[in-house]
């Protein structure tokens, strides 16, 4: 087994087997991110196109171009496997002909790469970090401006799997932070005009649709003017008639090829489809969610967990992005078959990515933070499997049907946020969402359904979460443009109350309201936009108390905060400022006064050895327990209390401040 860790010297350690039947083959005629010419048209010999007649083709890695191939099992797999590998490093056309990893549980391939994300600890000096990246031999690709001290680093050509052990190493060096190669997985798509029942009631083949988000009735309130709506996909067209108005497209990218072209490659249909549930025009035969919103492209053709995957939300905070869109995401199992090892699989966010995540939240909309929405999966199998939709900065996405109940493929687990309006795994009463599609026949219709003499420029039967996802990013583009002073976290707590309980016999919402397999209900647009201004009835009222009360030696130390505040609790933030050091380990709550009858709610309880400094806002959306105070009296008392579980620590709270909408 192969062995290495995200999140760090104190993360936990992942593992992949090294696969008896897989190799991986790139060709000296294939360039990564530019060439689609199969392994099967490289000059090979006669004795390497005798072994190779012995393997099947499982996937192509395009952007890398590497083609994976699997040992026919008529043969000893390992056996056959051994000796390709050696036929086919004697090939002048071979670049190299390597081993591949798998996931333990799915079997899938995992890609690894000769390159290593590294972060050292942001008081290194970077010319010590340099010169501890030049003595390990590793090559600086780019200085990563989403996080201090973080590079993107070549290791010598033809380490192979010493790249796993050249990671651990330096993950002991004590200034460095975090570390691991660059694995690439298989990315998979999250695959008010008449057709377009998820906007609005309506009739489709003689049948009344009333299961939508209610978008049009959003609209005489915001169309999402002045917003910004990056979409990460395999490519969108530019040239589509309802992306083509003055300043539609803002920023266009393609990561994986590093142009400003995200025009889509061969078969690269779902961007374009995406594009438009967000924000088309709206001009000619199809209307986004936020149809005056703006429209950033983003092409991402690499693999999941590639460098360039980073790269996509750096480009989207650094160029303006309201909000991001992302209808991808690890394999999903069959939906339809219980059986499939896939709905196993456990793929983590890895940390190059989470730190972009992180910036982009941190950074974008000059410190509001983008809005993140991610698509749950279709594999009628646990989202919280999936280290990207349920990392708890972004919104997870579910589907529903034309029937207000869950689509069959959609993911279900604790990470999903909202549901919004796609298709079903059989179709029920509609083929799924109307959209845009590439123009003419390029795309999902090649001209079979069609509106006047656009034929083929539009598709009737887009779905998946990958149509939902775009769909709940439309609608807080809506809210951005009618409140842009709210930040991401505000934004997704309106989303969680605009939303309309649906198919309540079976949706088991829990005590908070929550369903796990529609979030907290099916996103309602006009309720969304209503929220993002607070009433004039609202008042928004601030206490605070400033003080350096010690923290040592598994003392619980207490910093009392007087509310005079009499009218009831609409919501509550806290915000702490919190100095400890040398060794972790605390919890921190905030104690309400007696009179509200409420317990003490738990912010921050870290476990393992490390620094806790805390600077932090907590709210309903980060912690939920705080939702259970809202509609009380909060006058009293409230106590700030920080208990410290280790020896020998010292630290100071030096403030908190309650900010409090009644």
């Amino acid at each position: 087994m192969i062995s290495f860790r995200y999140g760090g010297k104190a993360g936990k350690r992942l593992t992949l087997a090294v696969s008896d039947e897989l190799i991986a083959v790139r060709t000296r005629d294939r360039a990564p991110a530019t060439s689609d010419v199969p392994f099967e048209a490289a000059a090979f010999s006669l004795e390497a196109r005798d072994v190779l007649s012995e393997f099947e083709l499982v996937t192509r890695f395009h952007e890398a171009g590497v083609d994976v191939l699997r040992a026919r099992p008529e043969r000893g797999a390992r056996a056959l496997r051994d000796q390709a590998r050696k036929v086919l490093k004697k090939e002048k056309s071979v670049r190299f002909a390597g081993r591949v990893l798998a996931d333990p549980k799915s079997q899938a391939p995992v890609l690894y790469t000769e390159n290593l994300f590294v972060k050292f600890d942001d008081d290194t000096s970077r010319s010590a970090c340099r010169q501890t990246l030049r003595k390990r031999g590793l090559e600086i690709r780019e200085e990563l401006a989403y996080a201090r001290n973080a590079f993107f680093v070549a290791a010598k050509e033809d380490i192979g799997l010493e790249v796993f052990d050249l990671a651990t190493a330096l993950l002991e060096d004590p200034a460095v932070e975090l570390c691991h190669p660059e694995l690439i997985r298989r990315m998979r798509n999250r695959a008010a005009f008449a057709p377009q029942w998820h906007l609005k009631r309506t009739q489709v083949g003689g049948q009344t649709i009333d299961e939508h988000a209610n978008v049009e009735a959003a609209w005489p309130l915001s169309e999402g003017a002045g917003i910004i709506i990056a979409v990460i996909d395999d490519g969108v067209d530019l040239d589509h008639e309802e992306f083509r108005s003055s300043g539609k497209i803002v920023s266009p990218r393609d990561v994986t090829r590093r142009t400003d072209n995200p025009r889509p490659g061969s078969g690269n249909n779902h961007g374009t489809a995406c594009a438009g549930v967000a924000c088309a025009d709206g001009a000619f035969g199809a209307s986004g969610v936020a149809p005056r919103a703006r429209l950033m492209p983003i092409r991402l053709a690499s693999g999941l967990g590639s460098q360039a995957e980073a790269d996509a939300f750096m480009w989207a905070a650094q160029h303006g992005a309201d909000v991001i869109s992302c209808s991808w995401g690890p394999a999903d199992g069959d939906w339809w078959d219980p059986a499939d090892p896939v709905h196993n699989e456990v793929v983590p966010l890895p940390d190059s990515t989470r730190l972009a995540i992180d910036w982009a939240i941190a950074n974008g909309r000059n410190g509001k933070g983008c809005v993140i929405a991610w698509a749950a999966g279709n594999g009628n199998e646990s989202v919280d499997n999936d280290g990207y939709s349920s990392y708890e900065k972004v919104i997870a996405v579910a589907a529903c049907n034309d029937k207000g109940v869950r689509s069959a493929y959609s993911d279900f687990g604790r990470a999903n946020w909202c549901a919004f309006p796609s298709n079903d795994g059989v179709p029920v009463r509609t083929p799924g969402i109307w959209t845009t599609d590439r123009s003419g026949v390029a795309g999902y219709n090649s001209g079979q359904v069609s509106r006047g003499d656009a034929a083929g420029n539009y598709t009737n039967s887009f779905g998946g979460t990958s149509s939902a996802t775009p769909g709940v990013a439309g609608v807080a583009a809506l809210v951005l443009a009618r409140n842009p002073e709210l930040s991401w976290d505000e934004v997704k707590n309106i989303l969680k109350q605009s939303c309309d309980r649906i198919d309540t016999a079976n949706g088991n919402y829990d005590a908070n309201g929550h369903s796990a397999w529609y979030g907290y209900g099916r996103v309602n647009a006009r309720k969304a936009v209503e929220l993002a201004v607070p009433t004039q009835a609202d008042r928004i009222v601030k206490f605070s108390a400033i003080q350096d009360v010690p923290i040592r030696d598994l003392k619980t130390s207490r910093l009392a905060v007087p509310v005079a505040e009499t009218a009831n609790l609409k919501s509550l933030k806290v915000t702490v400022d919190i100095e400890h050091t040398y060794i972790g380990d605390l919890i921190v709550s905030i104690k309400p006064p007696t009179s509200m009858g409420a317990p003490a709610v738990v912010l921050h309880n870290r476990e393992g050895r490390g620094t806790d400094n805390i600077k932090k806002t907590y709210d309903g959306v980060t912690t939920p327990a705080l939702l259970n105070l809202n509609g009380r009296n909060p006058q009293g008392e409230w106590t700030l209390i920080v208990q410290d579980k280790e020896k020998l620590d010292t630290g100071k709270i030096r403030s908190v401040v309650l900010e409090m909408t009644v």
